[in-house]
């Protein structure tokens, strides 16, 4: 018996040298698959023949025209989509899980339909539509707010356009959280304590939802930040439409730009990973 547990031992030390020699095989893999194609860039943007390396690339950010304005834009139209992307999705999930559990599969077919549309065509019709509603609704009140929406300064109609093209995404995000929880004992015991819908909503449901809502956030500022045709085509110059008008004259310049919003995205999802590891550790 002592001499199986002996030799079990020896096993078990001797696999994991293995195991751990494999994994840093792959993350070795991982890291030159998708570090070197950046340490090219970045080289791009910092070395030229004429002058050697520098910076000049990234100290011109601040200065350029337009980079300000277009990255605020992008921002501002970032934190819209999010914010009317959960509100329409949430209570639509929760309403369905709680009172209609038959109509999740057409609520599902719904939210991933976009997945089907090509963003051309749904940019072209689009188009369509807001050239036609403008000779239509011409005599009546809605003209004003139909010229409202296609603001330069902040297009509502972007962000209805990318409230759709990021429901999917949204929704298998929260349908991946609420599947972990059981949501109708917590909003049976939270309504026979007395709490309202609105209290349930904010103070029972969302909380365990924090995971799934930070990972449906990120990417609907992913996805916005670098959306490029529907912008476009709509004539509207946000970030990524920015950065490949800028390309054309500035070729360090977009690669730095490019360079930095990536790093951006990346330092915004450690930090929400951290604070969620920490609070999942308490």
């Amino acid at each position: 018996m002592a001499a199986l547990t002996g030799l079990e031992r020896v096993s078990g030390t001797a696999t994991r040298p293995r195991r751990a020699w494999w994994r840093g095989l792959v993350f070795l893999l991982a890291a030159i698959y998708f570090l070197v194609p950046l340490g090219t860039a970045f080289w791009y943007t910092v070395h030229t023949p004429t002058a050697g390396v520098s910076l000049s690339a990234y100290g011109e950010l601040l200065t350029a025209e337009g980079f300000v304005r277009s990255l605020s834009l992008s921002l501002g139209l970032s934190a819209a989509t999010i914010v009317l992307v959960l509100l329409l999705t949430l209570p639509a999930m929760l309403a369905v899980r709680l009172f209609a559990p038959r109509l999740r599969p057409v609520l599902e077919v719904l939210c991933t339909l976009p997945l089907i549309v090509p963003p051309i065509t749904f940019v072209v019709g689009i188009g369509t539509a807001l050239r036609g509603g403008t000779d239509l609704l011409a005599p009546t009140p809605f003209w004003a707010t139909l010229i409202a929406v296609q603001d330069p300064a902040f297009p509502v109609v972007l962000v209805l356009a990318y409230v759709v093209l990021v429901l999917p995404f949204v929704y298998r995000s929260l349908d991946a959280g609420l599947r972990t929880m059981d949501v109708r004992t917590l909003v049976e015991a939270a309504r026979n304590l007395g709490a309202s819908w609105p209290y349930v909503l904010v103070r029972v449901v969302v909380p365990n939802l924090r995971s799934a809502l930070a990972s449906a956030s990120f990417l609907t500022l992913a996805l916005v930040l670098g959306e490029y045709t529907v912008a476009s085509l709509l004539g509207y110059e946000p970030f990524a439409v920015w950065i490949v008008t800028v390309s054309g004259s500035k070729g360090q310049l977009s690669v730095a730009v490019s360079i930095l919003s990536l790093l951006l995205i990346w330092l915004l999802l450690l930090a929400v990973s951290t604070v969620f590891s920490r609070e999942k550790g308490k």
